[in-house]
């Protein structure tokens, strides 16, 4: 049986985390053009931004943007320098390593703010 292992794993959370920034990018390109039907219309869809499910995925993009702009950092490392490929394993940790920091970052000011307080 064959087992992914930290590369193909990289690539697949490259891949995934690249599809979620572009749903992203489309939803809020979609949400700006709304101002085009006047300030009710936008207003409208822009209160239920405020929803704690929102917040959330505030805080899923953010986990997304940073793998994939710090993977992609990786993959330049791998492709133009000659020790790159060597190292993939430890950047791919300290790829996910920085990621999850981030992410629980984001997490505690977002999740601060959803229970009222100013973090």
């Amino acid at each position: 049986m064959y087992r992914g292992r930290e590369g193909q794993w990289a690539w697949l959370l490259h891949r995934l985390s690249g599809l979620a920034i572009l749903a992203y990018l489309l939803v809020h390109v979609i949400s700006i053009s709304l101002f085009v039907f006047g300030e009710r219309a936008y207003m409208a869809l822009h209160t239920t931004y405020e929803l704690p499910i929102f917040s959330l995925g505030l805080i899923a993009v953010t986990a997304g943007v940073v793998y994939h702009s710090l993977n992609g950092l990786r993959i330049i490392v791998m492709d133009f320098t000659g020790m790159g490929v060597l190292y993939q394993r430890q950047m791919f940790w300290a790829v996910m390593g920085l990621t999850l920091l981030a992410t629980a970052y984001t997490a505690f000011v977002v999740i601060g703010r959803m229970l009222g307080g100013a973090a």
